[in-house]
């Protein structure tokens, strides 16, 4: 696979690594949704693999911070394992 890909491959590879991420360490949508200031439903979508709400940087850089990883780990997800 090309290492370059479409933006719904990004965005779905993104949504993956939030979840990832939030799970890893091990807080609830909702606990995370309530540290970014937006609500359970809105961070259920940004998870959701078809999602069809973007994110502004503001609130990427703000879930990156709560989440405890870069900006970048979230952007590179999937990458990784050679894709």
């Amino acid at each position: 696979m090309s290492k370059y890909r479409n933006s719904w491959e990004r965005m779905r590879d993104l949504s993956f690594a939030i979840s990832y991420y939030r799970r890893r360490k091990n807080i609830t949508q909702e606990q995370l949704a309530e540290a970014v200031g937006i609500s359970r439903q809105h961070m259920g979508a940004i998870e959701a693999p078809n999602m069809d709400r973007g994110l502004s940087l503001t609130l990427l850089f703000d879930i990156a911070t709560v989440l405890e990883v870069e900006p970048y780990q979230l952007l590179k997800f999937g990458l990784e394992d050679g894709n």
